[in-house]
């Protein structure tokens, strides 16, 4: 276990440097959202532009296979993480003021694509049921059925999302009565097989590099982190945030992230600026002890999967934060670990449900 130190997250973004940022800051509805204008650059004018050159005729041979080795890199290493995460944030609290507002479109039409995401199904599953439903049965994308300390079980549910999600999805807001949502998700996510089924017939090549992997890879990468964040359940109160989801801090994740290890606080304040996650945090802490809430420092999503996956729960348990005394010894955390990582298969009580986020479409 760890005593709580200082948080080194973020809780500001620097301010306009220059006039460029000055003028940019007038279409934001929220001037500290100015670094997701420019990741948004960097992304439409590197990737962008190396994704389109592997589709031009007179790039062949080494050359085509070096782009190709590029773009991935660029894609998978450097903006996957932030990007995810930027539409992630900007679901919940749209990046555009009023009167430019379309441009909220720029990012789940234009942008997702290149990331193996289809457009408008994030916003639909994200906002329209994990937030509402929390993680609960109703959850199309919920842990609590499955032995998180599984691999077996973690294949099986990335299974189910990968061939039913879309169907989960659209019958769960049909049923809701949110069917503008389960439109949009449609919609979405059959123009993106459409795209690729036509430019498979341009060049095959480039729309496996482009499109095709990534959609693989992205739709791996979402479970892997839905389920390490709600790894950790609470069989009495599988509704209560505090008791079906974690929290980790000082971690270069956050930085690069926008806090997105603040999974915690998310749940309960989802429409929360990313900036203001930690501050928050050290306010609410005596609410993270009362529930032995779990407070992970130092590693983040990937560490506390693997060791779930080998079943490391004296390593787990030697980066949990004992916030306030709440935990007599390591063996208390590790028994806890093991307690909330075990199949929930009866109904919640509706008194155990967390009430349902506000919609924000």
């Amino acid at each position: 276990m760890k005593a709580l130190t200082d948080i080194t997250d973020p809780t500001s973004v620097r301010k306009p440097r220059n006039w460029a940022d000055h003028y940019l800051i007038r279409y934001l509805k929220d001037e500290r959202d100015l670094p997701f204008l420019h990741l948004t650059g960097k992304i439409t004018f590197i990737l962008i532009p190396l994704s389109v050159l592997l589709y031009l005729p007179f790039i062949s041979g080494w050359v085509w296979w070096a782009i190709a080795a590029a773009q991935f890199l660029i894609n998978h290493i450097f903006f996957k993480g932030p990007f995810g995460l930027m539409l992630h944030c900007t679901s919940h609290r749209p990046l555009f003021n009023n009167p430019y507002k379309w441009l909220n479109h720029y990012l789940p039409w234009v942008i997702t694509p290149f990331f193996g995401q289809t457009p408008e199904t994030y916003f639909s599953h994200h906002i329209g049921m994990h937030h509402p439903e929390n993680n609960q049965e109703e959850d199309d994308s919920s842990t609590m059925a499955y032995q998180r300390d599984s691999f077996r079980h973690f294949l099986r549910y990335f299974a189910d999302f990968l061939f039913t999600g879309l169907v989960g999805l659209t019958s769960y807001l049909n049923r809701k009565k949110r069917r503008k949502l389960a439109r949009r998700a449609l919609v979405g996510e059959l123009s993106y097989f459409a795209l690729c089924l036509g430019l498979l017939f341009v060049n095959w090549q480039a729309t496996v590099v482009v499109f095709i992997l990534p959609f693989f890879i992205s739709r791996f990468i979402m479970m892997l982190g839905n389920w390490t964040q709600h790894a950790f359940v609470d069989a009495k109160q599988p509704g209560n945030p505090y008791k079906n989801a974690i929290t980790c801090i000082n971690i270069k994740y956050n930085h690069k992230c926008w806090n997105d290890g603040y999974h915690i606080a998310h749940h309960e304040r989802p429409s929360m600026h990313w900036t203001e996650y930690p501050t928050y945090f050290q306010e609410t802490l005596p609410t993270y002890a009362q529930n032995k809430s779990l407070i992970f420092e130092g590693i983040g999503y990937p560490t506390i999967f693997y060791r779930l996956m080998t079943r490391q729960y004296d390593k787990l348990a030697s980066d949990v934060v004992n916030v306030n005394g709440v935990f007599r010894d390591q063996q208390e955390v590790i028994a806890l670990l093991r307690q909330r990582t075990q199949p929930i298969l009866t109904t919640p009580k509706p008194s155990d449900l967390a009430v349902p986020a506000k919609l924000n479409y």
